[in-house]
C-alpha cells in the first residue's frame, strides 16, 4: 500500500518526556515530506501549545484539540466546538465538587482558577505558559475542549453526569473534556475528505488513551513502544520507544522510508 499521509500525535510520540523532539524523528519526518508525503500533527493540544514544534518540523496542517479544530496548510477547514448547554452543565457539576476547569478556545485558553495547585501542575507538565484567568471565557468564545482537574479516584463523580461529553485522563490530576462524539478520528476524516483521500491512504502514530479511535480510523495504526498498554490492542503495529527511533522504525514498516 502506498500511503499518502501520516498523522502524528505529539506527547510521547513526536516528543519525549522532556518535551524534546529526538533528532532522528526530525530527520525521518523531513525525509517523508521530501517524498511528497503529507505530515500532519494530530493532538489533544490546542494550536497555541505546539506552534513552535510545528514550525520546527515544517508542518502547517494539524488536527488539534482531539479532533475538534482542523487546519490544512494554515487554513481552518473543520470546527466542532462543545455546545453551550454542555459547557454549562460541566461548569455547574465541576463547581459542585470544587474541581477547577481550563477552557480552551482555538486561539486562547483561560482558567476559572489560575492559581490552584492542580491547574498549575498539570499545565506546567505540558511545558507551556499558564492560562489566564477568566471564569466566563466559556460564555464568550467557542470552547473546543476543557481540562477538568480531579484525581482518578474522583472520576466516579462524573459517571453519567455529563451525557453530552466524554472525559479522557492525560495527567494524574487532569482530564480532557470533549464532545461525546469528538475524537481525533473525526478530525482526521474531515481532513481526508477535504483532500479526496481514503482512510486506506493514511497512517497514524500515537501512544495515549485519546489515540484509540485514530489508530483504528486509518489504514495503518502504529503505537509507540512507550504507549499506554490499553492502546496496544487498537494498533496494527507497535514500533520502538520515542527515544529509540520509534518514528523512523514505524515509517520504515509503512514502506515510507
Amino acid at each position: 500500500m502506498a500511503y499518502k499521509i501520516a498523522f502524528f500525535d505529539i506527547d510521547g510520540t513526536l516528543v519525549n518526556e522532556e518535551k524534546q523532539i529526538p533528532q532522528d524523528t526530525i530527520d525521518a519526518i523531513q525525509e517523508v515530506q521530501a517524498k511528497g508525503i503529507e505530515a500532519v500533527i494530530a493532538t489533544g493540544r490546542a494550536p497555541y501549545f505546539f506552534a513552535a514544534l510545528a514550525e520546527q518540523l515544517g508542518i502547517d496542517s494539524y488536527v488539534s484539540l482531539n479532533g475538534a479544530y482542523v487546519v490544512y496548510k494554515g487554513k481552518p477547514i473543520y470546527s466542532n466546538p462543545i455546545p453551550q448547554k454542555d459547557m454549562e452543565a460541566l461548569v455547574r457539576h465541576a463547581g459542585q465538587h470544587d474541581h477547577k476547569l481550563v477552557f480552551e478556545g482555538h486561539s486562547a485558553f483561560y482558567a476559572n482558577d489560575d492559581v490552584h495547585p492542580s491547574v498549575i501542575q498539570a499545565v506546567k507538565s505540558l511545558r507551556v505558559e499558564l492560562p489566564g484567568y477568566d471564569p466566563d471565557f466559556w460564555k464568550k468564545e467557542d470552547i473546543y475542549q476543557a481540562f477538568l482537574h480531579c484525581e482518578a479516584e474522583e472520576e466516579h463523580l462524573y459517571e453519567d453526569a455529563l451525557p453530552g461529553l466524554r472525559l479522557i485522563r492525560w495527567h494524574p490530576s487532569a482530564m480532557d473534556v470533549l464532545r461525546e462524539d469528538g475524537s481525533k478520528a473525526k478530525g482526521i476524516q474531515a481532513l481526508l475528505e477535504k483532500l479526496g483521500l481514503s482512510t486506506d491512504d493514511a497512517i497514524a502514530f500515537g501512544d495515549g488513551l485519546n489515540d484509540k479511535e485514530m489508530l483504528e480510523a486509518v489504514g495503518l495504526g502504529i503505537a509507540m513502544g512507550n504507549s499506554h498498554e490499553e492502546l496496544l490492542p487498537f494498533a496494527n503495529y507497535v514500533t520502538a520507544h520515542v527515544n529509540e527511533g520509534g518514528i523512523r522504525q514505524g515509517l520504515q514498516h509503512a514502506g515510507l522510508l
